[in-house]
């Protein structure tokens, strides 16, 4: 194969083969780089065509980091695709992190970014030099993916962000620069010099008189593509002034003649299509390939297209895919649905789903984006919903009077964006055409996911109809599964449990709690059958709750363990996730800190199960929940600290982050704002308000916030409404969790003669109450002694932790000294630090009180 010369960084000043290329190197370019990488932040900004890509490409060929390439491009402005874009630069340095982000999700709420730092702190390794490198960055516009970019960017010293871009980035760097936290590149550091200019064209076999480099160099005003473009056209015979008007008339006429014109038909038609899609990875340019010599013949071409390392794929130079997008018309419409459907095949392989649906609609290929939301949550983020349902809006009719499959996801999108009416609608008419049809395997394939469809929005609606007939859908759905080829597995055989197991609404009368038990208990089997596992332990952990809220402890934590057994056998995560949350509430009400500890222990380890989807909000939200209750809001996620804010979850099936970020502003005594987020409709209209055991929950925090506030008579009509609404079940928990808040109360209600709750209840649950708190209190006590002691531990010095580890082995000033090879007025300083840190007065005093807190072992 023919080499090369392109314009480079990386290597010395004599040709030298790279990649089937020759490079020049520039020296300064280098040193600024190296200079400029001990910022955390450096922007290289400059037009297009100035060698910014090359610069930091070579550059970091030769500088020993650990880098990542990250290459932009307009779809990045959904959230969605840049994490996708994203995670997949982190797999190549780590995949075990990228693994991890990925359960994460984009980051766009305090709570995310809180999960984000911690997940990349405790795997970036101190010591080593991390480059992520963010190529295109004019591109970018969402102000949620500038709002990552502007907070990420700075926050560990050993990783440097290098924003390559055509303009200023649209984030704020004023401050970092007045910190000295930002390195600039700009147009006037990437000019070739005069000298630099001979030498590359020196490097081509180009010889210039004077006056003719010196022309050229003031029209090119040192821009590396122009002095390229230059070259090659000198090098091809043509006079000087003829080369430099065409550059200045029209670059593209130069790409036309110089690059596009000398390769075979062959190669045009393949560059073009190329220029179709973003992903050039080497295994899908081998697909759209037909001659394997095409890519040999298109790494001649040299700067305009070569193969970047760092992306592990092949990139085209902006000007010259610019050109080519001008020549896509000259492709068939049969050409570009192959290219697009090959794309889309290669991105849904590497889990970039928001690209491969983009492609996959481009190629008109249905087939594959239906397949596409079958690897998809059944209650999927609504982003991504509205994503689709964009797609299938702008799909031609034909696909719903064909495609039966299609009219079913039609209504999964309807369902996750919560347009109940349309979907149930649409299901009642596909069923009703179904089963119609002659019997066959794809009809019991379609009745199958269409009743199954129809009972998990029953689920979702019950709540507000009252009704509990879900259980007939799947019933309907596990018939004609056994005749059906289609079979559940990921995520469509997950249960989403929702806010609350027990989906009752305030409004049900007495015996709609017993209609619903009666109604999953007989769904879970069909479901557990038919989906693969689907729900198996919702029916315990449904019981384990009803039991906890009626304050029957030990039927509680029987149902919950049960439902520890059962869950994980079937991946069901999300419910042995909530089983923990409610056999931490149990051992809270029976003070036992050993047994909370170990349940705490087993919620962390949930974090480390890669199909649990969300695991690591469901975590957060576990045990954040259980600190916030003990008013230690200091050991919450931060996102759960903000101010009540917009939830990234899907607001159809989760709302109980919002009561925790509740009770976190209550633990903080900011009453007012507690009775702010309750009338928010987001806690309201499908979160834990919608329930009746979150409607008394929220009515009892509402009555004794407004008691702190002084605020007696509404205080009891708020405890009155909470008494009315939980005395037909007896759901007296909720009461009894608020300890001696409740206690004072209810001796207020006591007290007053038009409280309308009976007097029997109010000194029961007073009583009940007074007897939380006091186990409470012990609880919050050890977990504070816990605290002391590792705040000890982080406050001690590593010298000053050898210190008092040896007055433990009973060595003296003396031997302390000797035995740290250390003076013994350095043994004296530490001694004294050591005692006023401990607060202890002597010796055997500092040993007492380190053992005491577990500093060192007794």
């Amino acid at each position: 194969m023919q080499n090369k010369i392109v314009l480079n960084t990386e290597f010395p000043n004599v040709p030298v083969v790279l990649e089937n290329q020759l490079y020049l190197k520039r020296p300064c370019i280098h040193q600024l780089l190296e200079k400029a990488v001990k910022s955390p932040l450096v922007t290289v900004v400059a037009g297009a065509g100035y060698g910014k890509t090359h610069a930091i490409y070579s550059f970091l060929r030769e500088y020993n980091v650990i880098s990542s390439w990250i290459q932009l491009s307009d779809r990045d402005n959904d959230g969605n695709r840049f994490w996708e874009n994203f995670l997949h630069a982190v797999t190549l340095i780590s995949k075990t992190s990228a693994e991890k982000l990925a359960g994460l999700g984009f980051p766009r709420t305090e709570r995310e970014y809180d999960r984000y730092f911690s997940i990349s702190h405790d795997d970036v390794i101190s010591g080593l030099k991390y480059i992520f490198v963010y190529d295109d960055f004019h591109l970018l516009y969402n102000t949620d993916v500038l709002r990552f970019m502007e907070r990420t960017t700075v926050p560990f010293r050993n990783i440097t962000s290098i924003i390559i871009s055509r303009k200023e980035p649209a984030i704020n760097l004023m401050s970092l620069l007045s910190k000295g936290l930002l390195a600039r590149v700009t147009e006037d550091d990437l000019r070739f010099t005069k000298k630099e200019m001979l030498e590359y064209f020196s490097l081509q076999g180009v010889s210039l008189p004077e006056d003719a480099a010196a022309e050229i160099y003031r029209d090119t005003e040192g821009w590396a593509f122009a002095i390229h473009l230059s070259a090659l056209s000198l090098k091809n015979g043509v006079p000087p002034e003829h080369g430099r008007t065409s550059m200045k008339l029209n670059i593209f006429k130069l790409i036309e003649s110089e690059v596009f014109s000398s390769v075979t038909a062959e190669l045009q038609k393949y560059l073009i299509k190329l220029s179709l899609i973003d992903h050039l990875p080497l295994e899908l340019i081998r697909d759209i390939a037909e001659d394997r010599n095409l890519i040999q013949e298109m790494e001649r071409i040299g700067a305009f297209i070569y193969f970047d390392t760092y992306l592990n794929s092949y990139r085209i130079h902006h000007l010259f895919q610019a050109y080519l997008n001008g020549k896509q018309d000259l492709l068939s419409a049969d050409e570009k649905r192959d290219v697009y459907a090959k794309a889309g095949k290669w991105c849904a392989a590497h889990n970039l789903k928001m690209d491969a649906l983009n492609y996959y609609e481009k190629a008109g290929d249905y087939t594959q984006i239906i397949a596409l939301v079958y690897t998809l949550p059944l209650i999927m983020h609504e982003s991504i919903a509205k994503l689709l349902m964009d797609i299938f809006n702008r799909a031609p009719k034909s696909l719903f009077e064909t495609n039966a499959t299609a009219l079913v996801v039609h209504t999964r999108l309807f369902i996750t964006l919560g347009r109940f009416t349309e979907a149930e609608t649409l299901l009642r008419a596909i069923i009703k055409q179904a089963e119609g049809m002659e019997d066959s395997a794809f009809k019991s394939s379609l009745l199958f996911r269409c009743y199954n469809n129809l009972g998990f929005l029953r689920i979702l609606t019950c709540p507000f109809t009252n009704e509990y007939d879900f259980g007939s859908y799947f019933e309907r759905g596990a018939f004609y599964q056994l005749s059906s080829e289609y079979q559940t597995s990921g995520p469509t055989s997950v249960m989403a449990i929702m806010s609350y197991a027990c989906r009752v609404g305030e409004t049900a009368g007495k015996e709609s709690m017993d209609k619903y038990l009666e109604a999953i208990t007989a769904a879970v089997p069909m479901l557990v059958s038919s989906l693969n596992g689907c729900a198996y332990g919702w029916d315990d952990l449904a019981r384990a709750e009803l039991e906890f809220f009626k304050g029957r402890l030990e039927e509680a934590e029987q149902y919950g363990y049960l439902t520890l057994r059962k869950a994980p056998a079937k991946n069901q995560y999300e419910i042995e996730n909530r089983a923990l949350f409610y056999l931490l509430r149990i051992c809270l009400a029976l003070g036992d800190y050993e047994r909370i500890k170990n349940f705490l222990k087993r919620i962390e380890t949930q974090r480390e199960i890669p199909i649990f989807a969300n695991r690591a909000a469901f975590c957060d939200i576990v045990s954040g929940w259980f600190f916030a209750h003990l008013g230690m809001s200091e050991r919450l996620a931060h996102w759960l600290k903000s101010d009540f804010e917009e939830s990234d979850l899907n607001s159809l099936i989760h709302g109980l982050e919002t009561l925790v970020r509740v009770k976190c502003q209550f633990a903080e005594k900011r009453y007012p704002a507690v009775l702010a987020a309750l009338k928010s409709a987001t806690i309201t209209r499908f979160g834990a308000g919608a329930y009746l055991l979150g409607k008394i929950e929220q009515l009892v925090m509402e009555a004794v916030c407004r008691y702190h506030l002084d605020d007696k008579e509404n205080a009891l009509k708020a405890l009155e409404a909470a008494y009315l609404l939980a005395e037909p079940n007896g759901l007296d928990m909720p009461f009894i969790e608020m300890g001696k808040d409740m206690r004072t109360l209810a001796g207020a209600a006591l007290k007053e003669a038009r409280c309308a709750i009976p007097r029997y209840w109010l000194e029961k649950v007073q009583r009940a109450a007074a007897a939380y708190g006091k186990k409470f209190l012990v609880v919050v006590e050890k977990f504070r002694e816990e605290d002391r002691a590792e705040d000890s531990v982080s406050s001690l010095s590593p010298r000053e932790m050898e210190v008092l580890t040896g007055l433990s082995r009973g060595l003296t000033r003396e031997e302390l000294a000797e035995d740290g090879d250390i003076s013994i007025n350095t043994v004296k300083s530490a001694l004294r630090s050591v005692y006023t840190k401990l607060g202890a007065v002597n010796r055997a005093d500092a040993i007492r009180i380190a053992t005491v807190q577990g500093i060192i072992k007794g």
